[in-house]
């Protein structure tokens, strides 16, 4: 059920990209998201259409500054969304030495019924 989005600015690596995308998989299946249940949009933008603050919050960013924008079900809990933020700062982290303060996340809730995974049915829907 999780959409995720994920932009940066043009100029890494496929390899890098990839391994940015599966840092995401992997810490949403952390917090119980299904198996198989993967669908990412990554997007690179030019420098000038990229536009961030270089610090907010006491928070440094850098041209290297990941967006992750993931909209899945409402009802999670404020725990296991920290959970979900460090996981995925700590994994693309790890996978690619990226500063985990380069990593910004915005988590967007939607109701079930707002899915349709194919066939124009809204496969989560009660009826």
């Amino acid at each position: 059920m999780p959409l995720a989005r994920i932009d940066l600015i043009r100029g890494k690596s496929e390899s890098y990209r990839q391994a940015i995308g599966e840092a995401v998989y992997q810490a949403l299946l952390s917090i119980g998201v299904p198996e198989d249940d993967r669908f990412q949009v990554i997007h690179e933008h030019e420098p000038a259409n990229f536009i961030f603050a270089n610090s907010y919050l006491g928070v440094q960013h850098t041209d290297d500054l990941v967006i992750i924008q993931i909209t899945f079900n409402e009802g999670r809990t404020t725990v296991q969304k920290q959970a979900l933020y460090k996981a995925i700062a700590e994994g693309i982290h790890t996978a690619t030495g990226l500063g985990i303060g380069d990593v910004f996340i915005n988590l967007v809730e939607v109701k079930r019924e707002n899915w349709s995974f194919g066939n124009g049915v809204a496969q989560y829907a009660s009826t």
